[in-house]
């Protein structure tokens, strides 16, 4: 009896003991299981995935990512940045010095032409202004690079150029560059960045929009206003903060009244409008002052822009019919010559080997 029971007793350890085994045999085998499908899910993803496959950001590069073109583009004296679907500059940056508005380099000898360094798509063309009402209006003027052939040359590039009004071409904006020539009588350096604006218009609907002519073939945007940035420095060792100046004008005819700060803006208001941070590596509301509490900010009035006109056209006059002509304009525009323009005057004709002509006194007096 005792053995039966002992039997009894050992099968049913036994029992329990392959119970148990059962039950945690049953746990590994599952979790060996799970662990053969995730082993065998790992495989398939890594059979499916190729051990070179490049990351997403690369994918998306794979064929390069779209150019517009506007990275700076540097010349001799002068860099800028290109707007390909305008087919002009967006903006355009120059440095001059007294030196540098001082040579020989002549304006005469340089031709309006494509810049070579601009795809063909994205360039415009002299014929896009042919009969098209505007003037090729230079933004880094050729008068600022006298000092080299190859730089006066350069701002010639149609990359630099942009449609520009007559009027506004050839006698407000040129008495602002002659401003900035003026300027390096009394700074040694002067940066200046210029450029066009397209500004959006109130409509009679009360709404804004932003609308502009294109010209030629290739389409040329004509801009409503045209901004220059002005930045002068005393010389290398001044203490004293920049003299800086931000300018904004219309496309447009504005004749000798209005004066220049009519048109200053503030270089934050100008960025805005633009797009374009001018001077990303300095302070400008620390380190710099108004350029027009610091200087006069004077144009030519009409005697003194007349007297400059007349005085270049007597330097580029080839016949002396030619430069009696210039001094007639000037005696019908009521401007009295002073006496540098008549030892050009002088000067000139003796070169043309030609004798005084009569009423030359007579001019001279007055």
């Amino acid at each position: 009896m005792a053995a039966g029971v002992s039997g009894l007793g050992g099968g049913r350890r036994f029992f329990r003991g392959f119970l148990a085994g059962a039950v945690m045999g049953a746990a590994g085998a599952g979790l060996a299981a799970r662990r053969l499908l995730r082993s065998q899910d790992e495989d398939s993803a890594s059979r499916t995935r190729k051990p070179s496959e490049p990351s997403e950001e690369t994918v998306l590069e794979r064929y390069g990512f779209p150019v517009l073109g506007t990275q700076p583009r540097c010349y001799t004296n002068h860099a800028l940045s290109y707007d390909q679907a305008k087919r002009g500059p967006r903006w355009v940056i120059e440095h001059i010095s007294k030196s540098k508005t001082q040579g020989n380099a002549d304006r005469r000898h340089c031709k309006f032409c494509p810049d070579p360094s601009i795809p063909p798509a994205f360039s415009a063309d002299n014929e896009d202004y042919l009969g098209s009402g505007w003037s090729r209006g230079h933004m880094a003027p050729a008068g600022n690079n006298k000092f080299s052939t190859e730089a006066m040359q350069e701002t010639f590039y149609l990359s630099n150029i942009v449609p520009q009004n007559f009027d506004n071409n050839a006698g407000y904006w040129n008495r602002i560059e002659m401003y900035c020539r003026e300027l390096t009588e009394r700074f040694d350096d002067v940066w200046i960045v210029s450029g066009p604006l397209t500004l959006p218009q109130m409509g009679e609907d009360g709404r804004k929009r932003v609308t502009y002519e294109v010209i030629g073939k290739d389409n040329v945007a004509v801009p409503s206003h045209l901004y220059k940035v002005i930045l002068a420095r005393r010389s290398l060792t001044s203490t004293e903060p920049l003299a800086l100046g931000a300018f904004v004008v219309p496309n447009d005819a504005i004749g000798f009244r209005p004066q220049l700060t009519e048109f200053q803006v503030s270089i934050r208001d100008l960025e805005k409008m633009a797009g374009i941070v001018f001077f990303p590596h300095l302070d400008t509301a620390k380190d710099t002052r108004s350029l027009c509490e610091v200087d006069t900010c004077k144009l030519l009035d009409f005697q003194e822009f007349t007297l400059y006109l007349s005085k270049r056209k007597i330097e580029g006059a080839r016949t002396a019919h030619r430069l009696e002509k210039v001094m007639s304009e000037l005696k019908e525009a009521g401007v009295q010559a002073d006496e540098h323009l008549l030892s050009l005057y002088r000067e000139k004709l003796r070169q043309l080997g030609s004798v005084e002509p009569p009423g030359a006194q007579e001019r001279k007096s007055g």
